[in-house]
């Protein structure tokens, strides 16, 4: 699972079907041209923060930016301004419990330590993005969903 090819895949698509430079993106997100090159080629993890507002501008959903889903806009999703970590908490608590998982599994399954997930779980912390793509990915899951983009669960097809 390596989140800097899919960002790769994405912004060259972007650039070539929507004829969007990375410039003018890096100066939505108000970041350099060279941060946001380092968010594409896997030098740095893009905060999400700056995947949701990518996901407002452009009016397409997290899920098609991570490759999660091939629907860039599903119906009834909501633009989100301000990312809430306690509400993103709360609903990988529950997706967690409806997989039937500790937290101590969920944490070791996606390589990292419990008191991270207890951290995501209770909104002291975001969730850091590529933990939310990995499982997402892992368990396919909605990123828009545990993003408070859309209120339904969506658990999303199985890729290879």
């Amino acid at each position: 699972m390596d989140l800097s090819n899919t960002l790769k895949k994405f912004f060259e698509e972007i650039k070539v079907v929507q004829n969007i430079t990375a410039t003018s993106i890096a100066n939505s997100l108000n970041i350099s041209k060279k941060t946001l090159s380092n968010y594409i080629n896997g030098d740095a993890y893009i905060p999400l923060e700056h995947l949701n507002t990518i996901s407002n501008i452009l009016n397409i959903s997290v899920d098609y930016i991570l490759e999660l889903s091939d629907i860039k806009l599903p119906k009834k999703i909501k633009k989100i301004d301000n990312l809430n970590a306690i509400d993103i908490g709360t609903r990988l608590k529950s997706i967690r419990k409806e997989l039937k998982l500790t937290q101590e599994e969920l944490a070791k399954t996606i390589g990292i330590n419990k008191s991270s997930i207890s951290k995501y779980e209770s909104g002291k912390n975001l969730i850091l993005t590529i933990s939310l793509y990995t499982i997402c990915k892992k368990y396919n899951i909605s990123a828009d969903y545990l993003l408070g983009k859309t209120d339904k669960p969506i658990y999303l097809k199985e890729t290879n």
